[in-house]
């Protein structure tokens, strides 16, 4: 059986300052290879390239990944200031619609650091541009300097809602997670379920209420070796039935019946 493509969101960046891209992060790829079972294929996220309704027609799930790039907060409604750092307009282009697509179809997606924020901007939720700013929340951002090892190293806890498709998948209402973004939800869209917390009280882990399909996203970086890891693997493993039953042409897998 032909494994489901999954639309891995690539970010525009620039290779020795001049040979544009559109990249993807290895263990992006790996992750839906290796633990979803799907067929990874980076998407050039850019209007002029490509367009929504033809992603809906050859993807039969989406992985939308982090990237250094923030979310134009003229999308939530609020003006450009320096600490919303560096914008990929294209991509918002791309993505926004593409999940409130996904959102009415019950298409899966799984959304993760800057993808799990797009979320919550395409719901019509707002961010913060700096959580390391605000009274009593830690500094989130990646590690400065150190291996690989070191800056996707587990740093906190997140706590689920008892119940909820996070605490169901895991079975552990808290897990330890790496962090590695510097803006966060500042408040949920509409249908956005705020299901995990950080210690600070940041949202990590959100799901759609409502919605018919797969519509998990979180805040960390379940990708860094998402094979051995056992937070990771269920997230990719969950994702990745979700994206077959999509391209059997089942009904949609919805984030209550993930666990």
């Amino acid at each position: 059986m032909a494994r489901p493509v999954i639309g891995i969101i690539g970010n525009s960046q620039l290779i020795n300052d001049q040979y544009a891209t559109h990249a993807g992060g290895t263990m992006n790829s790996e992750a839906v290879a290796e633990v979803s079972k799907g067929l990874p294929l980076i998407v050039p996220a850019d209007p002029a390239l490509v367009s929504v309704d033809e992603l809906l027609e050859v993807c039969d799930g989406f992985l939308l990944t982090g990237g250094r790039p923030n979310v134009h907060p003229s999308e939530y409604g609020e003006e450009e200031t320096p600490a919303h750092g560096a914008f990929d307009r294209g991509r918002d282009a791309i993505v926004l619609p593409l999940v409130r697509a996904c959102v009415a179809r019950g298409q899966p997606f799984f959304g993760v650091c800057r993808g799990f924020q797009e979320v919550n901007v395409a719901m019509g939720g707002t961010l913060w541009p700096e959580i390391r700013e605000l009274p009593g929340r830690m500094n989130h951002r990646m590690p400065p300097d150190g291996t690989l090892e070191e800056k996707f190293a587990l740093r906190h806890k997140v706590t689920f809602t008892e119940g909820g498709p996070f605490h169901r998948l895991m079975g552990a209402r808290e897990v330890m997670t790496n962090t590695l973004h510097g803006q966060g939800i500042k408040t949920p869209g509409a249908r956005v379920v705020v299901d995990g917390l950080a210690p600070d009280g940041t949202p990590e882990a959100v799901w759609i209420e409502g919605a018919p399909g797969f519509t998990l996203s979180v805040q960390w970086h379940p990708e860094w070796r998402a094979s051995a890891d056992p937070v990771s693997r269920p997230l990719f493993e969950a994702f990745g039935r979700a994206a077959s039953a999509w391209a059997e042409g089942k009904r949609p897998v919805s984030v209550r019946e993930v666990a």
